[in-house]
């Protein structure tokens, strides 16, 4: 099996950190649905201060994680147009999905 292309490497470095961001919004809906419920039940304070305290900590990820976002499509775009010609089409259409995967996740949040 043959090595894993430059383009493929930064075509899952995209799909990757497009994924992570994903998920950091899926925590985030998590925390605010504990949050208010434990508000709701008059829950223990210090309990509900780590769980705000947990919710900012996550909003404090997305501004490093978008610049690396950025970064690695940046990246593939370069690398789309340097081995456009040599990769195959299968490759250069992931790698087309990836940046608009990568620049939609950035958008989302802007």
């Amino acid at each position: 099996m043959p090595a894993p292309s430059q383009l493929s490497i930064a075509t899952s470095a995209v799909i990757r950190l497009s994924k992570e961001e994903s998920s950091y919004h899926q925590e985030l809906e998590q925390q605010k649905v504990r949050i208010a419920k434990l508000e709701a039940s008059n829950g223990d304070e210090y309990e509900i201060k780590q769980e705000k305290q947990a919710l900012e900590e996550t909003h404090k990820v997305f501004p490093s994680l978008h610049i690396k976002i950025r970064d690695a499509v940046a990246k593939l775009e370069a690398q789309v147009r340097e081995q456009g010609s040599e990769a195959s089409s299968e490759e250069i259409t992931k790698a087309r999905e990836a940046i608009a995967a990568g620049q939609a996740a950035v958008k989302e949040s802007a």
